[in-house]
């Protein structure tokens, strides 16, 4: 295994590297926070990193014609294809050190992808690109929950209900996409026991971010970040509230911030005050109803909704993670024979 970068943690939001290395030149939508979840993982990462992008809204956003936000190397690939990118550039660069053909430092792969490109067509990709111990690189799912970039389609990572393209609400059948989120992270980290960093965040917890990206680039070997990301466009909303919706995801107790160390959970920020009964979590009527894709939902949607997000807190052998409830001892005292 290569050696990693010193990328010590940050000490509040005044140490925050100032270097910009996602600068001017994108096209996001205004209020976009996957384009925020860039900046502040390069950030984090700093100038010695390459960074390697799937077909998704952070690369047509980030690649007009003869223009790009991108200060550090950046490669595109295909849609399902930033695991075996992030492997396959891992590998070429110990392959050039090792021959002697290119200086021998540590430097971060990191590569990106969206709910599509992670959740859905890349899963496979990703898997294979975990399972290789000999090599350090991140992947990082920015998830805006739909196929945003091609006019939100579902994909495996939206929410039940959701007014999509694909899934549009009628008299009929008012919520055509009966299909919870696929539970990302906590499958990343099951079926790859051999990784030792994986973690949730949000871009509304800016520090929190950061210090996960720097946790998951010194940790060695392939590490995996899923975030999300509120998407004016997609979601429906005005843009200036995409910080507030990000807050609200995580204080309703729908998305839950976390980090897997060495097979170890560890809750942060207002995930780890609920869990600890500090704070209460807030009704997730006051997320949902601050979005247009629900806009169709009666009273029972959003209890379903709220009954969903008990069910992960009380009944989950961990809280969101697990979706098994613990069975009852035998109290029988011997075999059945």
């Amino acid at each position: 295994m290569a050696t990693v970068q010193d990328l010590p943690q940050i000490r509040g939001v005044k140490n925050i590297p100032v270097e910009e290395f996602y600068s001017s030149g994108h096209r996001t939508c205004q209020g976009c926070e996957s384009a925020l979840v860039m900046r502040l993982m390069i950030k984090a990462a700093g100038q010695r990193t390459i960074v390697l992008g799937s077909t998704g809204c952070m690369y047509v956003a980030n690649t007009t014609y003869y223009s790009t936000p991108w200060v550090v190397p950046w490669m595109h690939t295909q849609l399902g294809s930033a695991g075996s990118a992030a492997t396959g550039t891992a590998a070429g660069l110990a392959s050039m050190m090792r021959k002697g053909k290119m200086q021998e430092e540590p430097i971060n792969v990191i590569a990106f992808c969206g709910d599509g490109g992670g959740v859905d067509m890349g899963l496979s990709a990703l898997s294979a690109a975990l399972q290789h111990d000999e090599y350090n690189l991140l992947v990082v799912c920015y998830d805006n929950e739909s196929y945003a970039n091609t006019d939100i389609q579902v994909s495996g990572s939206s929410p039940y209900g959701v007014n999509s393209t694909f899934s549009p609400p009628g008299k009929e059948i008012r919520n055509l996409n009966t299909r919870w989120k696929k539970n990302m992270a906590p499958m990343m980290a099951v079926g790859h026991p051999n990784m030792k960093y994986v973690a949730t965040a949000c871009a509304s917890y800016g520090l929190d971010f950061n210090n996960k990206v720097r946790r998951a680039l010194t940790t060695g070997g392939p590490t995996f970040i899923h975030c999300i990301d509120p998407c004016p466009k997609g979601w429906d909303y005005d843009p200036k509230y995409s910080h507030e919706l990000g807050m609200l995801a995580i204080e309703t107790g729908l998305w839950i911030q976390y980090e897997i160390i060495d097979g170890e959970l560890i809750l942060n920020g207002p995930s780890r005050a609920i869990a600890k009964g500090i704070r209460k979590r807030k009704p997730v009527e006051e997320y949902l109803m601050r979005q247009g894709r629900f806009a169709h939902f009666l009273p029972e949607d959003i209890r379903l909704f709220q009954d969903k997000i008990e069910e992960t807190w009380e009944n989950w052998w961990i809280p969101g993670l697990i979706p098994i409830t613990p069975g009852q001892d035998d109290d029988s005292g011997g075999d059945t024979e």
